[in-house]
């Protein structure tokens, strides 16, 4: 890969960062790469680049990673069901939600949060 300029680094970098800020913040939403674009004032292929270079991911894999974080930590709450945390963090579909946390954790959003209880680790009431 060639070196890129640093005015180019620099800008791919606040890209990136700027993208990352929105996702964390809105990643229940149906975000798009192309929304994530125009709403950092960028063309797709740019945040693509930039995502690539600095981020060392894609745009699809960034959401993915943040919404499974997610669903983690909420699958250790009590009083939600696998349903309500799915569409918690963004997927209309409880089916495709589970397929994305086994391709991502290895294992179903309900055999995770039964190892969680098993393991000892503090399973916390859902805050009112």
């Amino acid at each position: 890969m060639p070196i890129q300029r640093p005015a180019t680094v620099r800008h791919r970098t606040s890209l990136f960062r700027d993208a990352i800020a929105i996702v964390d913040a809105e990643y229940a939403s149906d975000l798009s790469l192309d929304d994530i674009a125009r709403r950092v004032a960028s063309s797709r292929r740019q945040l693509q680049r930039a995502y690539a270079e600095i981020g060392r991911t894609t745009f699809r894999e960034h959401l993915t990673a943040v919404r499974m974080e997610r669903a983690s930590e909420l699958l250790g709450l009590r009083g939600m069901t696998i349903r309500e945390v799915a569409h918690r963090v963004g997927y209309r579909q409880p089916a495709q939600f589970a397929k994305a946390f086994r391709r991502h954790h290895g294992t179903a959003p309900s055999d995770f949060r039964h190892a969680r209880r098993l393991d000892g680790r503090p399973v916390r009431p859902l805050a009112a």
